[in-house]
């Protein structure tokens, strides 16, 4: 039974939030008014609300904020494009003049050893275009913001790095892990060590690393991918001087992502009790880089309770780094419908999985031995979990755990068959990333015969789910993170069967991306892998370019 059809249709009937909230700063409360007068001011089409929240100030907040309050309004309280352009361009700097352009340290034109597998003419000149855009994307924080700090919503942080391109103008969480794949692969292994450097001093300053590197963002994190990244590179590098600095550090994280908000008590058939983890931000009230659209969708809820609640899932779901998807609605035609923190999400216990695994390596690395074999043993305990909580037998998947609405953390919840949400989600695959996982042949060719039958595979690659919703992580969009995670899984096994797939995937993929790069003379965030070559749609922004992920060229 899908989780949807055994929920209550108004889960926000009598909720009450009273989860934590991170405060945020008076710079971003005000840029809150700014950005919900931009939307009474301007059509929805050419409105972006992150604009608005990433402006800097050229004076202080409170001058600032006097000059707002005294432009003339109408009646009904709305300003004019006029006045409202020309108050943005006394008072502002635009978004994106506190990221400065920087010449990456570490980049050649052509790298020693690149892509050596890629012998095709026409493929090795589209990676080496692709490889150049590294020029394009690389930043560091100018002097301003690390001066000035109460003039920015854009965090001060130590060194350059990469960001992502178009709106997003700063440093990301778990993308951050695709991007450092292809800094590897392009031989920018001090860069790659950067973007590490710089969540690490996240993760010092505010004891998890953030969504991104903004003063908005202070309210959650994101897929934890910190210990893969240091994983990746010290795989390529040899860097122990790595590994000792960012240990403690991901010791930090772990603690953050195991704290009470985040971790949920399943009792299972077996009689063993365990301990998973979910995604909760700190943060009830409308997200400040999308306030104005927030507020909107919360108009529906009547009371103040209702609203709380809603604004948590919203910003958690963000945190999930699926915003949005049906995956986490418990009416999938309802996007108020948003649950998130109510589910134990496969991916995110997988990448825990992960990190008990990489922590137990590093501490070995370094010589910890008991931290190294109390992680190893946290890993096997939440191997078990996945088979006793997440594996569906039936589906040959691993599948998201709903938990009973209103329960709280403290309190054990009993396993039941129905709260498996048999829905068809990309996610269900993610844990063939896992060596445990990908290492069971036999596990691994059974899920790989769902994979085939699960209608997710398209002539373009992986769909993120089987319905179109119109939300971004929905049918018909694929996402190279998806595609990147199972491919490898895929590959890295022994199955003949599965390593045959994962090559077919990829070059569908691959495919897809090289078309639409002929085309569009760029990279995209995400591609409809219905039709080869044409980019994803859907979400509350318009697709963004360049989007620098890595795509399986190695």
């Amino acid at each position: 039974m899908a989780a949807a059809n055994h929920s209550p249709s108004s889960p926000y009937s009598c909720a009450k939030d009273s989860g934590p909230v991170i405060p945020t700063t008076s710079l971003v409360t005000f840029l809150e008014r700014v950005q919900e007068t931009a939307f009474q001011t301007y059509e929805r089409s050419k409105f972006d609300h992150k604009d608005f929240i990433d402006l800097s100030l050229k004076f202080d907040l409170s001058t600032t904020v006097k000059a707002f309050d005294e432009i003339s309004k109408t009646e009904n309280g709305s300003v004019s494009t006029k006045d409202f352009e020309e108050f943005i361009g006394k008072w502002f700097k635009s978004a994106g003049e506190d990221l400065v352009y920087v010449e990456p340290m570490d980049f050649e034109t052509e790298p020693y050893g690149f892509l050596p597998k890629v012998e095709n003419p026409e493929v090795r000149a589209w990676a080496l275009e692709v490889h150049g855009l590294w020029k394009k994307l690389s930043r560091e924080v100018s002097s301003s913001v690390h001066d000035h700090p109460e003039l920015h919503t854009l965090l001060p942080l130590p060194v350059p790095g990469m960001i992502p391109g178009s709106r997003f103008r700063e440093v990301y969480y778990w993308d951050s892990y695709w991007v450092i794949r292809g800094l590897l692969a392009s031989k920018m292994h001090e860069t790659a060590k950067a973007i590490v450097t710089n969540l690490i001093s996240l993760l010092d300053t505010y004891g998890y690393v953030l969504n991104g590197a903004r003063a908005y963002y202070t309210n959650r994190s994101q897929p934890p991918l910190l210990s893969a990244m240091v994983y990746e590179i010290y795989n390529r590098t040899g860097d122990v001087g790595l590994v000792k600095k960012a240990l403690p550090a991901l010791l930090k994280e772990y603690q953050f992502w195991n704290s009470e908000i985040h971790t949920m008590i399943i009792h299972d058939a077996e009689n063993c009790d365990h301990s998973l983890n979910r995604y909760y931000a700190m943060w009830n009230k409308p997200r400040p880089e999308a306030s104005a659209i927030d507020k909107r969708f919360a108009s529906k809820f009547l009371n103040v309770n209702e609203k709380q609640k809603f604004y948590r899932e919203l910003a958690s779901t963000a945190e999930s780094g699926w915003d949005f998807s049906t995956r986490w609605m418990r009416n999938p035609s309802e996007f108020t419908s948003l649950s998130t923190t109510t589910i134990l999400p496969v991916d995110l216990n997988a990448f825990m999985l992960r990190m008990e695994l990489d922590i137990a390596f590093f501490a070995k690395i370094v010589g910890d031995d008991a931290i190294a074999e109390d992680f190893l043993t946290a890993s096997h305990t939440r191997k078990k979990a996945f088979n006793s909580v997440f594996w569906n037998e039936n589906m040959g998947q691993w599948v998201d755990y709903w938990l009973n609405y209103g329960a709280e953390p403290k309190e054990p919840q009993t396993w039941e068959a129905q709260n498996q949400n048999q829905n068809v989600f990309a996610s269900n695959f993610v844990p063939l990333w896992i060596d445990l996982f990908n290492s069971d042949t036999p596990l691994v060719e059974k899920v790989t015969r769902s994979l085939q039958s699960s209608g997710l595979l398209c002539a373009a690659g992986i769909a993120t789910s089987l319905t179109n919703s119109g939300h971004q992580w929905d049918f018909p969009n694929g996402w190279a993170p998806i595609q990147h995670m199972i491919v490898e899984g895929l590959w890295r096994s022994a199955s003949t069967e599965a390593r045959k797939v994962a090559r077919d995937i990829a070059e569908r993929w691959i495919r897809a991306n090289y078309v639409a790069y002929k085309k569009t003379g760029t990279m995209h965030e995400k591609y409809n892998v219905e039709k080869c070559g044409e980019y994803g749609a859907g979400g509350i922004y318009r697709p963004q370019v360049p989007f620098h992920l890595h795509i399986f060229l190695g």
